[in-house]
């Protein structure tokens, strides 16, 4: 959903409820300027972006160790 800041001002209540729902873009004079997205964790979202970065062989203990050791 695209909305302008205007309308956000007039109706914040209203988007805070919806962006459970959707992202929001808000837009000023046209243009992009803000994304707002829901607080709630999407454990789907995190995973994808963690897939290939983590080595196959990661072990959750071992890394917990390693940075208590620092």
């Amino acid at each position: 959903m695209q909305i302008s800041v205007s309308e956000l001002k007039a109706n914040a209540g209203k988007y805070v409820e919806l962006v459970d729902q959707e992202d929001i873009i808000i837009t000023k004079n046209g243009k992009r300027i803000a994304r707002l997205t829901s607080a709630k964790a999407d454990k789907m979202a995190a995973l994808n972006a963690l897939i290939g970065i983590l080595p196959p062989n990661a072990d959750l203990d071992q890394a917990r160790m390693e940075r208590l050791m620092k």
